[in-house]
Protein backbone atom coordinates (compact mmCIF):
# COMPACT_ATOMS: atom_id res chain seq x y z
CA UNK A 1 0.00 0.00 0.00
CA UNK A 2 2.74 2.58 1.05
CA UNK A 3 4.91 1.68 -2.02
CA UNK A 4 1.64 2.20 -4.42
CA UNK A 5 1.09 5.43 -2.39
CA UNK A 6 4.64 7.00 -3.31
CA UNK A 7 4.50 5.98 -6.54
CA UNK A 8 1.48 7.62 -7.68
CA UNK A 9 2.19 10.71 -5.45
CA UNK A 10 5.53 10.86 -8.10
CA UNK A 11 3.36 10.93 -11.06
CA UNK A 12 0.91 13.77 -9.38
CA UNK A 13 4.20 15.34 -8.30
CA UNK A 14 5.38 15.26 -11.80
CA UNK A 15 1.98 17.10 -13.38
CA UNK A 16 1.09 20.87 -13.62
CA UNK A 17 -2.86 20.22 -13.37
CA UNK A 18 -4.79 17.47 -11.66
CA UNK A 19 -8.95 17.34 -11.23
CA UNK A 20 -10.17 15.66 -8.46
CA UNK A 21 -13.03 13.89 -9.11
CA UNK A 22 -14.87 11.83 -5.99
CA UNK A 23 -18.03 10.96 -4.39
CA UNK A 24 -20.97 13.03 -2.45
CA UNK A 25 -20.87 11.46 0.86
CA UNK A 26 -18.81 11.96 3.77
CA UNK A 27 -16.04 10.21 3.06
CA UNK A 28 -15.75 11.26 -0.47
CA UNK A 29 -15.53 14.97 0.57
CA UNK A 30 -12.96 14.05 2.78
CA UNK A 31 -10.89 12.42 0.27
CA UNK A 32 -11.71 15.14 -2.29
CA UNK A 33 -10.47 18.12 0.77
CA UNK A 34 -6.90 15.87 1.42
CA UNK A 35 -6.18 15.72 -2.53
CA UNK A 36 -7.02 19.38 -3.11
CA UNK A 37 -5.24 20.22 0.23
CA UNK A 38 -2.03 17.81 -0.57
CA UNK A 39 -2.33 18.96 -4.25
CA UNK A 40 -2.25 22.91 -3.17
CA UNK A 41 0.89 22.12 -0.53
CA UNK A 42 2.83 20.73 -3.48
CA UNK A 43 1.96 23.93 -6.11
CA UNK A 44 -0.10 21.92 -8.60
CA UNK A 45 -2.86 23.32 -9.89
CA UNK A 46 -6.02 21.39 -8.99
CA UNK A 47 -9.99 21.70 -9.11
CA UNK A 48 -12.48 19.38 -7.35
CA UNK A 49 -15.55 17.53 -9.45
CA UNK A 50 -18.48 15.63 -7.33
CA UNK A 51 -20.16 13.28 -8.98
CA UNK A 52 -22.60 10.61 -7.23
CA UNK A 53 -21.72 7.42 -9.31
CA UNK A 54 -19.35 6.83 -12.14
CA UNK A 55 -21.19 6.06 -15.50
CA UNK A 56 -20.41 6.73 -18.91
CA UNK A 57 -21.77 9.83 -18.94
CA UNK A 58 -19.98 11.31 -15.94
CA UNK A 59 -17.05 10.32 -16.96
CA UNK A 60 -17.42 12.25 -20.16
CA UNK A 61 -18.46 15.06 -18.20
CA UNK A 62 -15.23 15.25 -15.96
CA UNK A 63 -12.65 14.87 -18.53
CA UNK A 64 -10.32 17.71 -18.73
CA UNK A 65 -7.97 18.03 -21.46
CA UNK A 66 -4.22 18.18 -20.20
CA UNK A 67 -5.52 17.43 -16.63
CA UNK A 68 -4.42 14.26 -14.78
CA UNK A 69 -8.04 12.74 -13.62
CA UNK A 70 -7.51 11.84 -10.00
CA UNK A 71 -10.30 9.53 -8.92
CA UNK A 72 -10.91 9.25 -5.20
CA UNK A 73 -13.65 6.97 -3.09
CA UNK A 74 -14.57 5.48 -6.68
CA UNK A 75 -13.00 4.47 -9.54
CA UNK A 76 -12.57 0.79 -8.76
CA UNK A 77 -15.57 -0.32 -9.63
CA UNK A 78 -15.92 1.63 -13.27
CA UNK A 79 -12.45 0.63 -14.69
CA UNK A 80 -14.21 -0.95 -17.73
CA UNK A 81 -15.54 2.90 -18.42
CA UNK A 82 -12.44 4.15 -17.59
CA UNK A 83 -10.74 3.21 -20.76
CA UNK A 84 -7.31 4.74 -22.00
CA UNK A 85 -8.20 8.08 -19.62
CA UNK A 86 -4.96 9.34 -18.16
CA UNK A 87 -6.17 8.88 -14.75
CA UNK A 88 -5.18 7.42 -11.22
CA UNK A 89 -7.22 6.15 -8.30
CA UNK A 90 -7.13 6.60 -4.70
CA UNK A 91 -9.83 3.98 -3.63
CA UNK A 92 -11.36 1.39 -1.26
CA UNK A 93 -14.47 -0.41 -3.32
CA UNK A 94 -14.21 -3.58 -5.06
CA UNK A 95 -12.60 -3.56 -8.25
CA UNK A 96 -14.44 -4.81 -11.27
CA UNK A 97 -11.70 -6.03 -12.95
CA UNK A 98 -8.33 -6.32 -14.04
CA UNK A 99 -6.20 -3.09 -12.44
CA UNK A 100 -5.06 -1.04 -15.77
CA UNK A 101 -4.35 2.84 -13.98
CA UNK A 102 -2.09 3.55 -11.10
CA UNK A 103 -4.20 2.85 -8.34
CA UNK A 104 -3.80 2.90 -4.30
CA UNK A 105 -6.71 0.01 -2.93
CA UNK A 106 -6.99 -2.07 0.17
CA UNK A 107 -8.41 -4.65 -1.80
CA UNK A 108 -5.53 -5.09 -4.03
CA UNK A 109 -3.30 -6.63 -0.95
CA UNK A 110 -5.99 -8.90 0.68
CA UNK A 111 -7.07 -5.96 2.77
CA UNK A 112 -11.17 -5.07 3.79
CA UNK A 113 -12.03 -1.99 2.09
CA UNK A 114 -15.09 -1.92 4.07
CA UNK A 115 -12.88 -1.93 7.66
CA UNK A 116 -9.38 -0.98 7.32
CA UNK A 117 -8.95 1.74 5.10
CA UNK A 118 -11.46 3.96 3.54
CA UNK A 119 -11.35 6.06 0.18
CA UNK A 120 -10.20 9.34 2.39
CA UNK A 121 -7.62 6.52 3.97
CA UNK A 122 -6.66 5.41 0.83
CA UNK A 123 -5.80 9.53 -0.23
CA UNK A 124 -4.35 10.27 2.99
CA UNK A 125 -1.87 7.97 1.92
CA UNK A 126 -0.94 9.21 -1.26
CA UNK A 127 -0.74 12.90 0.24
CA UNK A 128 1.80 11.69 2.53
CA UNK A 129 3.76 10.24 -0.16
CA UNK A 130 3.50 13.74 -1.84
CA UNK A 131 5.00 15.22 1.20
CA UNK A 132 5.46 13.96 5.09
CA UNK A 133 4.03 17.20 6.37
CA UNK A 134 0.44 16.20 5.23
CA UNK A 135 0.16 14.14 8.66
CA UNK A 136 -2.14 16.68 9.66
CA UNK A 137 -4.51 15.40 7.10
CA UNK A 138 -5.02 12.25 9.23
CA UNK A 139 -8.01 13.80 10.92
CA UNK A 140 -9.69 14.38 7.76
CA UNK A 141 -8.92 10.60 6.57
CA UNK A 142 -10.21 9.34 10.51
CA UNK A 143 -13.60 11.71 9.52
CA UNK A 144 -14.11 9.66 6.50
CA UNK A 145 -13.28 6.18 7.87
CA UNK A 146 -15.66 7.24 10.53
CA UNK A 147 -18.28 8.44 8.12
CA UNK A 148 -18.03 4.83 6.26
CA UNK A 149 -18.63 2.95 9.41
CA UNK A 150 -15.82 1.43 9.35
CA UNK A 151 -15.73 1.74 13.45
CA UNK A 152 -19.15 -0.22 13.89
CA UNK A 153 -18.18 -3.43 13.55
CA UNK A 154 -15.59 -3.68 16.25
CA UNK A 155 -16.48 -0.79 17.89
CA UNK A 156 -13.12 0.54 16.56
CA UNK A 157 -10.79 1.29 13.83
CA UNK A 158 -8.73 -1.65 12.63
CA UNK A 159 -6.26 -2.06 10.03
CA UNK A 160 -4.39 1.25 8.29
CA UNK A 161 -6.71 3.23 9.74
CA UNK A 162 -4.45 2.44 13.11
CA UNK A 163 -1.09 4.07 11.10
CA UNK A 164 -3.57 6.76 9.79
CA UNK A 165 -4.62 7.19 13.55
CA UNK A 166 -1.40 6.88 15.31
CA UNK A 167 -0.05 9.84 12.13
CA UNK A 168 -2.89 12.09 13.54
CA UNK A 169 -2.17 11.93 17.48
CA UNK A 170 1.92 12.65 16.27
CA UNK A 171 0.79 15.40 14.47
CA UNK A 172 -1.29 17.18 17.32
CA UNK A 173 -4.61 16.86 15.29
CA UNK A 174 -6.24 13.61 16.44
CA UNK A 175 -7.21 12.17 20.13
CA UNK A 176 -9.14 9.01 21.06
CA UNK A 177 -10.10 7.04 23.89
CA UNK A 178 -12.80 4.45 25.35
CA UNK A 179 -16.34 6.19 26.18
CA UNK A 180 -19.93 6.06 24.73
CA UNK A 181 -20.37 5.55 21.39
CA UNK A 182 -23.66 7.23 20.82
CA UNK A 183 -24.27 9.84 18.51
CA UNK A 184 -24.19 13.47 19.28
CA UNK A 185 -21.54 13.42 22.73
CA UNK A 186 -20.46 17.04 21.40
CA UNK A 187 -24.27 18.78 20.46
CA UNK A 188 -26.94 17.02 22.02
CA UNK A 189 -27.80 17.02 25.33
CA UNK A 190 -27.10 13.96 27.03
CA UNK A 191 -31.13 13.48 27.55
CA UNK A 192 -31.61 13.78 23.89
CA UNK A 193 -28.43 11.69 22.69
CA UNK A 194 -30.28 8.55 25.15
CA UNK A 195 -33.56 9.33 23.95
CA UNK A 196 -32.28 8.89 19.52
CA UNK A 197 -29.49 6.28 20.72
CA UNK A 198 -29.43 3.16 18.75
CA UNK A 199 -26.79 0.59 17.94
CA UNK A 200 -27.88 -0.75 20.15
CA UNK A 201 -31.01 0.54 21.15
CA UNK A 202 -32.08 1.17 24.82
CA UNK A 203 -35.27 -0.73 25.88
CA UNK A 204 -37.24 1.53 27.54
CA UNK A 205 -35.46 4.53 26.49
CA UNK A 206 -34.32 5.23 23.06
CA UNK A 207 -37.20 6.69 21.55
CA UNK A 208 -38.67 8.61 25.13
CA UNK A 209 -37.94 11.77 25.73
CA UNK A 210 -39.54 11.66 29.03
CA UNK A 211 -37.47 7.90 29.78
CA UNK A 212 -34.45 9.29 29.20
CA UNK A 213 -34.86 12.19 31.48
CA UNK A 214 -35.93 10.22 34.41
CA UNK A 215 -33.19 7.60 33.98
CA UNK A 216 -30.83 10.64 34.14
CA UNK A 217 -32.25 12.16 37.10
CA UNK A 218 -32.25 8.53 39.18
CA UNK A 219 -28.58 8.61 38.77
CA UNK A 220 -28.63 12.33 39.87
CA UNK A 221 -27.19 13.52 36.89
CA UNK A 222 -27.37 17.55 36.67
CA UNK A 223 -28.44 17.98 33.79
CA UNK A 224 -28.56 21.90 32.96
CA UNK A 225 -25.74 24.45 33.63
CA UNK A 226 -27.75 27.69 34.10
CA UNK A 227 -30.34 27.63 31.70
CA UNK A 228 -27.86 25.37 29.16
CA UNK A 229 -28.40 22.04 28.87
CA UNK A 230 -25.19 19.90 29.37
CA UNK A 231 -23.85 17.34 26.36
CA UNK A 232 -22.11 14.09 27.50
CA UNK A 233 -18.68 15.73 26.64
CA UNK A 234 -18.94 18.47 29.15
CA UNK A 235 -19.83 15.94 32.04
CA UNK A 236 -17.16 14.63 34.33
CA UNK A 237 -15.71 11.50 34.12
CA UNK A 238 -17.61 10.42 37.04
CA UNK A 239 -20.79 10.77 35.94
CA UNK A 240 -19.64 9.65 32.23
CA UNK A 241 -18.64 6.18 34.53
CA UNK A 242 -22.00 6.18 36.21
CA UNK A 243 -24.53 6.29 33.34
CA UNK A 244 -22.50 3.76 31.04
CA UNK A 245 -22.33 1.49 34.20
CA UNK A 246 -26.37 1.92 34.58
CA UNK A 247 -26.98 1.73 30.87
CA UNK A 248 -24.79 -1.66 31.01
CA UNK A 249 -26.98 -2.66 33.94
CA UNK A 250 -29.84 -1.81 32.22
CA UNK A 251 -29.62 -3.29 29.05
CA UNK A 252 -28.55 -6.52 30.39
CA UNK A 253 -31.67 -6.52 32.52
CA UNK A 254 -33.85 -6.46 30.10
CA UNK A 255 -32.53 -9.34 28.46
CA UNK A 256 -29.71 -7.54 25.75
CA UNK A 257 -26.81 -10.46 25.33
CA UNK A 258 -23.32 -9.46 26.85
CA UNK A 259 -22.33 -8.96 23.14
CA UNK A 260 -24.61 -6.74 22.04
CA UNK A 261 -24.77 -4.83 25.19
CA UNK A 262 -20.90 -4.04 25.17
CA UNK A 263 -21.36 -2.19 22.06
CA UNK A 264 -21.85 1.24 23.48
CA UNK A 265 -18.23 1.12 24.69
CA UNK A 266 -15.59 1.75 22.09
CA UNK A 267 -13.16 4.28 20.89
CA UNK A 268 -14.47 7.73 20.09
CA UNK A 269 -12.04 9.93 18.32
CA UNK A 270 -11.71 13.80 19.11
CA UNK A 271 -9.97 16.45 16.53
CA UNK A 272 -8.37 18.37 18.92
CA UNK A 273 -7.85 21.74 17.23
CA UNK A 274 -11.33 22.03 16.52
CA UNK A 275 -13.70 23.71 19.29
CA UNK A 276 -15.34 21.99 22.07
CA UNK A 277 -19.35 21.72 21.82
CA UNK A 278 -19.29 21.87 17.62
CA UNK A 279 -19.86 18.89 15.68
CA UNK A 280 -16.39 19.35 14.13
CA UNK A 281 -14.86 18.50 17.73
CA UNK A 282 -16.36 14.92 17.28
CA UNK A 283 -15.67 12.75 14.16
CA UNK A 284 -18.77 11.55 14.14
CA UNK A 285 -20.80 14.07 14.56
CA UNK A 286 -18.37 16.37 12.02
CA UNK A 287 -19.25 12.99 9.03
CA UNK A 288 -22.78 13.39 9.56
CA UNK A 289 -22.42 17.41 8.97
CA UNK A 290 -20.77 16.37 5.88
CA UNK A 291 -23.16 13.63 4.70
CA UNK A 292 -25.77 16.88 5.27
CA UNK A 293 -23.85 18.95 2.52
CA UNK A 294 -23.64 15.77 0.21
CA UNK A 295 -27.01 14.63 0.27
CA UNK A 296 -28.61 17.91 -0.39
CA UNK A 297 -26.02 18.44 -3.47
CA UNK A 298 -23.79 20.90 -1.49
CA UNK A 299 -20.98 18.51 -1.29
CA UNK A 300 -18.77 21.80 -2.30
CA UNK A 301 -19.85 23.27 1.35
CA UNK A 302 -18.56 20.36 2.95
CA UNK A 303 -15.42 20.26 1.06
CA UNK A 304 -14.69 24.14 1.76
CA UNK A 305 -15.05 22.85 5.71
CA UNK A 306 -12.73 20.97 5.73
CA UNK A 307 -10.82 23.11 3.79
CA UNK A 308 -10.64 24.91 6.91
CA UNK A 309 -13.52 27.87 6.56
CA UNK A 310 -15.42 28.31 9.33
CA UNK A 311 -17.07 31.33 8.43
CA UNK A 312 -20.04 31.37 5.79
CA UNK A 313 -19.42 27.58 4.21
CA UNK A 314 -19.12 26.35 8.03
CA UNK A 315 -22.63 28.58 8.86
CA UNK A 316 -24.41 26.92 5.45
CA UNK A 317 -23.78 23.36 6.32
CA UNK A 318 -25.17 24.01 9.70
CA UNK A 319 -27.96 24.93 8.73
CA UNK A 320 -28.33 21.81 5.81
CA UNK A 321 -27.77 19.64 9.36
CA UNK A 322 -30.95 20.76 10.54
CA UNK A 323 -32.46 20.36 7.14
CA UNK A 324 -30.72 16.70 6.83
CA UNK A 325 -31.95 16.10 10.19
CA UNK A 326 -35.51 16.85 9.47
CA UNK A 327 -35.58 15.09 6.11
CA UNK A 328 -34.19 12.32 7.71
CA UNK A 329 -37.03 12.12 10.38
CA UNK A 330 -39.71 12.64 7.26
CA UNK A 331 -38.41 9.65 5.60
CA UNK A 332 -38.44 7.40 8.26
CA UNK A 333 -41.94 8.52 8.80
CA UNK A 334 -42.83 7.97 4.97
CA UNK A 335 -41.59 4.07 5.31
CA UNK A 336 -44.11 3.77 8.52
CA UNK A 337 -47.31 4.45 6.37
CA UNK A 338 -45.67 2.33 3.18
CA UNK A 339 -44.71 -0.47 4.91
CA UNK A 340 -41.52 -2.50 4.54
CA UNK A 341 -42.11 -5.72 2.35
CA UNK A 342 -40.77 -8.90 2.98
CA UNK A 343 -39.57 -11.45 0.55
CA UNK A 344 -37.49 -14.88 0.68
CA UNK A 345 -34.32 -13.61 2.28
CA UNK A 346 -35.02 -9.89 1.81
CA UNK A 347 -36.98 -6.71 2.89
CA UNK A 348 -37.58 -3.78 0.88
CA UNK A 349 -39.58 -0.65 0.45
CA UNK A 350 -39.71 1.74 -2.36
CA UNK A 351 -40.46 5.59 -1.60
CA UNK A 352 -40.73 6.88 -4.73
CA UNK A 353 -40.27 10.24 -4.84
CA UNK A 354 -41.03 10.95 -1.03
CA UNK A 355 -37.35 10.44 -0.04
CA UNK A 356 -34.30 11.73 -2.30
CA UNK A 357 -32.18 9.47 -4.11
CA UNK A 358 -29.30 10.67 -2.10
CA UNK A 359 -31.37 9.81 1.49
CA UNK A 360 -32.64 7.08 0.96
CA UNK A 361 -29.97 4.69 1.77
CA UNK A 362 -28.91 6.45 4.99
CA UNK A 363 -33.33 6.02 5.93
CA UNK A 364 -32.62 2.22 5.00
CA UNK A 365 -29.82 1.91 7.38
CA UNK A 366 -31.39 4.05 10.05
CA UNK A 367 -34.44 1.69 10.00
CA UNK A 368 -32.84 -1.41 10.39
CA UNK A 369 -30.91 0.13 13.31
CA UNK A 370 -33.95 0.99 15.13
CA UNK A 371 -36.26 -1.54 14.37
CA UNK A 372 -39.08 0.96 12.99
CA UNK A 373 -41.78 -0.12 10.21
CA UNK A 374 -41.07 -3.33 11.35
CA UNK A 375 -37.54 -3.33 9.77
CA UNK A 376 -35.96 -7.44 10.48
CA UNK A 377 -31.94 -7.02 11.58
CA UNK A 378 -32.05 -10.37 10.22
CA UNK A 379 -32.43 -9.38 6.26
CA UNK A 380 -30.82 -7.54 3.90
CA UNK A 381 -32.48 -4.13 3.16
CA UNK A 382 -33.33 -3.33 -0.49
CA UNK A 383 -34.53 0.59 -0.84
CA UNK A 384 -35.86 2.47 -4.05
CA UNK A 385 -36.48 5.88 -4.26
CA UNK A 386 -36.71 8.13 -8.02
CA UNK A 387 -33.47 9.47 -9.18
CA UNK A 388 -33.81 13.31 -8.96
CA UNK A 389 -32.34 13.78 -12.57
CA UNK A 390 -34.78 11.41 -14.42
CA UNK A 391 -32.29 8.58 -14.80
CA UNK A 392 -33.72 5.77 -13.67
CA UNK A 393 -34.59 4.18 -9.98
CA UNK A 394 -31.71 4.30 -7.31
CA UNK A 395 -30.94 1.49 -5.49
CA UNK A 396 -29.48 1.21 -1.83
CA UNK A 397 -28.73 -1.93 0.31
CA UNK A 398 -27.95 -2.33 3.66
CA UNK A 399 -27.36 -5.32 6.29
CA UNK A 400 -26.06 -6.16 9.66
CA UNK A 401 -23.01 -7.32 9.90
CA UNK A 402 -23.74 -10.49 10.86
CA UNK A 403 -25.05 -11.37 7.76
CA UNK A 404 -21.60 -10.37 6.36
CA UNK A 405 -20.02 -12.50 8.70
CA UNK A 406 -22.64 -15.62 7.40
CA UNK A 407 -21.14 -14.55 3.76
CA UNK A 408 -23.09 -12.02 2.48
CA UNK A 409 -21.39 -9.37 -0.15
CA UNK A 410 -24.38 -6.67 -0.58
CA UNK A 411 -21.04 -5.52 -3.02
CA UNK A 412 -21.44 -8.35 -4.85
CA UNK A 413 -25.32 -8.51 -5.13
CA UNK A 414 -25.59 -4.67 -6.72
CA UNK A 415 -22.77 -5.34 -8.76
CA UNK A 416 -24.60 -8.74 -10.48
CA UNK A 417 -28.19 -7.88 -10.36
CA UNK A 418 -28.10 -4.22 -11.12
CA UNK A 419 -26.45 -5.95 -14.21
CA UNK A 420 -29.24 -8.14 -15.25
CA UNK A 421 -31.65 -5.63 -15.68
CA UNK A 422 -29.57 -2.97 -17.55
CA UNK A 423 -28.25 -1.34 -14.78
CA UNK A 424 -25.03 -0.85 -13.20
CA UNK A 425 -24.07 -0.65 -8.78
CA UNK A 426 -21.26 -1.47 -6.29
CA UNK A 427 -19.86 -0.91 -3.26
CA UNK A 428 -18.99 -2.66 0.25
CA UNK A 429 -19.76 -5.85 1.45
CA UNK A 430 -22.49 -4.42 4.13
CA UNK A 431 -23.72 -1.29 2.26
CA UNK A 432 -24.23 -1.24 -1.13
CA UNK A 433 -26.03 1.20 -4.26
CA UNK A 434 -26.68 1.54 -7.63
CA UNK A 435 -28.78 2.17 -10.75
CA UNK A 436 -31.70 0.82 -12.76
CA UNK A 437 -33.58 1.64 -15.28
CA UNK A 438 -37.30 2.56 -14.42
CA UNK A 439 -39.93 -0.35 -14.06
CA UNK A 440 -37.20 -2.89 -13.32
CA UNK A 441 -37.53 -3.31 -9.84
CA UNK A 442 -39.42 -6.52 -9.77
CA UNK A 443 -36.80 -8.08 -11.85
CA UNK A 444 -33.74 -6.86 -10.03
CA UNK A 445 -35.37 -7.79 -6.51
CA UNK A 446 -35.90 -11.42 -8.29
CA UNK A 447 -32.13 -11.38 -8.94
CA UNK A 448 -31.26 -10.43 -5.82
CA UNK A 449 -32.89 -12.89 -4.22
CA UNK A 450 -31.23 -15.38 -6.25
CA UNK A 451 -27.90 -14.02 -5.32
CA UNK A 452 -28.18 -13.80 -1.73
CA UNK A 453 -29.73 -17.40 -1.46
CA UNK A 454 -26.47 -18.22 -3.09
CA UNK A 455 -24.25 -16.51 -0.72
CA UNK A 456 -25.90 -17.49 2.62
CA UNK A 457 -26.94 -21.23 1.63
CA UNK A 458 -23.90 -22.08 -0.79
CA UNK A 459 -24.41 -25.72 -0.14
Amino acid sequence: MREDARKLAGILRDRRKVKVVTHIDADGICAGAIASLALDRAGIQNEVEFVKQLDPDSVAKVQDNGALLWFTDLGSGSLDMLGDQDCVIADHHTPSGSISVPTVNPHLHGLSGALELSGAGATYLVARGLDPANADLAALAIVGAVGDLQDAQHCRLIGLNREVLDDGRKAGVLDWRIDLRYFGRETRPVHKMLQYASDPIIPGITGSEESALAFLASLGIQLKEGEKWRSWARLDDGERRLVASRLLEHLLSYGVGHRTARRILGEVYTLTGETGGTPLRDAKEFSTLLNSCGRHEKARLGLEVCRGDRGDSYRRAMTLLQDHRRSLVEGIQLVNELGIHRAEHLQWFDAGDGIQDTLVGVVAGMLLGSGEAGADPDLPMIAFARAEDGSGIKVSARAARSLVEKGLDLSAVLRSATAAVGGSGGGHNVAAGGLIPEGSQARFLEEAKRIIRSQLSPH
